[in-house]
């Protein structure tokens, strides 16, 4: 059986003298090119969590990221390559682990699997974020409640990290939407009846454009474009 979550160990940086600038670059705390330490678990989850995705909707192979590296759900919907004493797995972050210490990350029972044998609980692993592989294209979803006054938009199956989305106004302007931490870009004053430009950010600096989205709560609407892989 797993462990509980949580412990006292810190995250160790490959390449820590350049970590900050390249944060800056990136508008993440994780960025590409770096290897990050820390403990993994394995818990019962469904796929869901705290970054507002549907059951099932990873697969098995997923995880949920400790608090600090959760950073306000800027690393939902990323990729990590996960290392333990058994092998390697390739997972989704769609949850967050309040308790879990920085670098530690709980792991889906099939994903733990793959890296240590389930009987540790808890074993030390190092990981990186890298890209998504043959997923798809871009998807968002607008939220329930959504409305003319009161926005909140995701994007969903994007191959690298998101770090910023924006809306076109009527006035042909960009703004910039604020990101919650169940992972909704929110327009707390509306936006609009629809439908909308959004521009749509990674964490590599590549931004998609995509017109056409409408004020449509609950629906799941898919692009025809995707961020390159790296």
């Amino acid at each position: 059986m797993g462990s509980t979550r949580g412990s006292t160990r810190g995250t160790r940086l490959a390449a820590a003298a350049v970590l900050g600038a390249v944060v800056l670059l990136a508008g993440c705390r994780i960025v590409p090119g770096t290897t990050y330490t820390g403990e993994g678990t394995y818990y019962g989850g469904d796929g869901s969590g705290n970054c507002s995705y549907d059951v099932g909707g990873a697969g098995v192979l997923y995880a949920a990221m400790n608090e600090l590296d959760y950073e306000n759900a800027a690393i939902c919907g990323g990729y990590v390559r996960a290392t333990g004493p058994d092998g390697t797995v390739t997972v989704k972050i769609v949850d967050r682990c309040p308790e879990c210490a920085p670098g530690d990350i709980d792991f889906s029972p099939e994903a733990f699997d793959l890296i240590a044998d389930p009987v540790d609980g808890r074993v030390p692993i190092s990981w990186e974020l890298v890209s998504g592989g043959s997923i798809g294209n871009v998807q968002y979803r607008v939220k329930e409640g959504s409305s003319q006054w009161w926005l909140a938009i995701q994007p969903r199956n994007h191959r690298n990290l998101v770090t910023k989305l924006e809306v076109l106004t009527a006035e042909n302007t960009w703004v910039a939407l604020e990101r919650q931490q169940y992972n909704y870009f929110v327009a707390s004053s509306g936006l609009g009846v629809g439908p909308f430009t959004i521009r749509l950010t990674d964490n590599h600096g590549q931004s998609l454009v995509q017109s056409g989205i409408t004020l449509s709560p609950g629906a799941v609407q898919t692009t025809a474009s995707q961020f390159t892989a790296h």
